[in-house]
């Protein structure tokens, strides 16, 4: 089901300027038995990276009585909210009439081995290389293509995800997670003051560090470092934690914290 400005629909105008540009950004979300988790973290996250973008974010009674409508028809699923600039003319710069289009749509949930949470996944390194961009660095926009890219590069089912570093070797996330490793008490995960997605559950990952008498730690990663971890793990809001076993031809010990962080996200908090 989709749901287009509060009408059910499949399709936007072609100068909408998300087609045109990527103007736009987007959360993806899971919905648990007609709620979505995490919702006001969700949508904090929204509203900042509207605002970072320089446009309105929808009312959040909006999108919560449209995605109530969606949860009627399907309650346990992947939730995706789009939020474009607007319909705009040929050309970037923008017009002083825009407005904002919403998109509110369901998926079903991904279906991977179970194997992937408690055995760990194999991870490829990704030839394709991040570029730095400050201004759009942690935002969840619609321009995507370095991922589109970075998951063309395998096929084989055995391998979960791919890892992408930046145009200078810093290990940047995965091609659609964000990414962990342990050091004895130290969490790290790397900085995306560059580029990448900061991501929810990597925010409340580095929360809920404290708790577990860890130190969190956000700083530039080598994949020489990753490779020599304790332990490493992906995190997303579909997936919530996967382990890492393998990195390219490199084994990765599995450890316990990725198991007491699968623990921590499911208790989903509003």
């Amino acid at each position: 089901m989709i749901i287009i400005n509060g009408q059910q629909g499949n399709s936007i105008h072609v100068m909408d300027r998300s087609f045109m540009y990527g103007d736009g950004v987007f959360r993806t979300m899971r919905m648990r038995d007609g709620r979505v988790n995490c919702w006001l973290g969700q949508y904090r996250k929204l509203e900042a990276d509207c605002q970072a973008l320089d446009f309105l974010c929808p009312a959040r009674s909006t999108l919560e009585q449209e995605i109530a409508l969606l949860a009627r028809e399907i309650p346990d699923c992947v939730v995706k909210i789009v939020v474009s600039r607007g319909e705009g003319g040929r050309g970037y710069g923008v017009p002083d009439s825009v407005s904002p289009n919403r998109v509110v749509l369901t998926s079903p949930l991904p279906v991977y081995p179970a194997h992937f949470w408690h055995e760990g996944v194999k991870l490829h390194v990704c030839e394709m290389r991040m570029c730095h961009q400050p201004r759009l660095a942690g935002i969840k926009h619609l321009n995507r293509l370095e991922n589109v890219l970075a998951r063309m590069e395998w096929s084989d089912p055995d391998t979960a995800e791919g890892l992408m570093l930046d145009v200078e070797g810093w290990v940047v996330e995965g091609t659609m997670a964000n990414i962990f490793m342990r050091q004895g008490n130290t969490l790290l995960t790397p900085d995306l003051s560059a580029c990448g997605v900061a991501g929810l559950q990597r925010e409340r990952i580095l929360a809920f560090a404290p708790q577990c008498d860890l130190v969190a730690e956000v700083s530039n990663l080598s994949l020489k470092a990753l490779l020599q971890a304790e332990e490493v793990f992906l995190c997303n809001s579909v997936i919530g934690v996967w382990p890492v076993r393998e990195i390219g031809v490199h084994a990765i010990p599995l450890g316990p914290t990725a198991v007491l962080m699968q623990r921590l996200l499911e208790n989903e908090t509003a």
